[in-house]
């Protein structure tokens, strides 16, 4: 039986649930519904041209609200989530949620009485880093990392690094609640067909097609490497970037580009039974995908960086080059290696341990309740 007190809580900073996007979305949809599951109520905030029209998901409530971020670009994002905490200050929630701080974290002070709310920030990763940010606009991003410090009633980071980041940089300390995954029963091979794929005869990266994922230096790496197989890019190439990155490889026969898959039965399937998948983040925290690569048991190639060892650990290799991304690829060629399928048994222990969305879902309640009885 269900002992947890009731809570009203509200989810924003995402581009709406079921997910079609990346890391915050899978998280509000998955813990979501977990907490409505255990008998609260929560509101999922989304913007009002979503392609999900319904008003209740799974049990969880969708608040619509006005963004046309497709046509305001960056000014749609401001609106959004200005009129996301504006509408939640005004609700009676105990426990308000903010998946990343940019640019919502502009909008913090906002946050007066009689609003009795806690706010709680997820970090998310260095954001400031992020390529994709022009030398304007950095400036405004550590701005709102710092407000987001400053006003909020909790942070949230949900990976070590971003943790001692964190503590250094301001001398706060966080919550470390990771993201988690879900470890498929079976995997069928299917979607190999639909693709024209053989099983281990095709190279694989998956990603928001974004110069901080380090795209361009994997696909460097397999023109290097001419291994004469399928390399395929699952991502949104629609994207300025993503237009940018097609031309570049247009030319070369082996690399495909895909598009976005958000099927999680047929993209567990194409990282299962890729030779090597690629995982290029790099800016900080922890990354979903990376998750759902080791839930299916691929043979992962990741960033060298903090933020993917601290999740990976020896569960895989690692480059900073396209040169190291090249010889990764000539020298593994064998796909019965018993070597990997060690280190996928132990990536999936470490889900089934610690990186699971009911035990994310489990952290994320206990610290609600703690901050609520702190705030009286």
């Amino acid at each position: 039986m269900n002992t947890e007190k009731q809570l009203n809580i509200a989810i924003l900073g995402t581009r709406g649930i079921p997910n079609r996007y990346g890391g915050f979305e899978a998280c509000a949809e998955q813990v979501s519904w977990r907490m409505a599951a255990r008998g609260h109520d929560v509101t999922v905030y989304s913007p009002d041209d979503s392609p999900y029209r319904e008003d209740v998901w799974r049990g969880v409530r969708i608040q619509r609200v006005f963004c046309k971020e497709s046509h305001l670009g960056i000014v749609g994002t401001f609106l959004f989530d200005y009129l996301c905490l504006r509408d939640a200050y005004k609700r009676n929630f105990d426990v308000i949620l903010e998946l990343g701080y940019v640019p919502s974290a502009f909008f913090f002070r906002l946050k007066k009485k009689p609003v009795t709310a806690v706010l709680v920030t997820n970090m998310d990763g260095m954001e400031w880093q992020r390529a994709k940010w022009n030398w304007m606009i950095k400036p405004f991003v550590r701005k709102c990392e710092r407000s987001g410090v400053k006003y909020s009633d909790a942070m949230v980071a949900d990976n070590p690094g971003i943790r001692d980041y964190l503590r250094v940089r301001y001398g706060k300390e966080s919550a470390l609640i990771p993201y988690g995954a879900k470890i498929p029963e079976k995997i069928s091979d299917g979607a190999l067909s639909e693709f024209g794929l053989n099983p281990f005869n095709y190279y694989m990266v998956v990603a928001r097609l974004e110069p901080e994922n380090n795209i361009e230096m994997v696909l460097d790496g397999a023109v290097e490497a001419a291994a004469g197989i399928p390399f395929l890019v699952v991502g949104n190439h629609r994207t300025k970037y993503g237009i940018r990155l097609k031309r570049r490889y247009e030319n070369e026969n082996v690399i495909r580009f895909l598009g976005g898959i958000y099927n999680y039965e047929k993209l567990t399937e194409l990282r299962r039974h890729c030779r090597l998948y690629f995982h290029g983040h790099s800016v900080g925290g922890t990354n979903p995908s990376l998750l759902e690569a080791m839930a299916s048991g691929a043979r992962i190639c990741a960033h060298d960086n903090p933020f993917n060892r601290a999740v990976l650990e020896d569960g895989g290799e690692y480059f900073s080059s396209s040169a190291q991304v090249a010889r990764l690829i000539e020298s593994y060629p064998d796909t019965n290696n018993e070597f990997w399928g060690k280190r996928a048994h132990s990536n999936r222990k470490k889900l089934k341990e610690m990186y699971n969305w009911d035990r994310v879902t489990t952290q994320y309640l206990e610290l609600f309740e703690t901050l609520l009885q702190e705030h009286g």
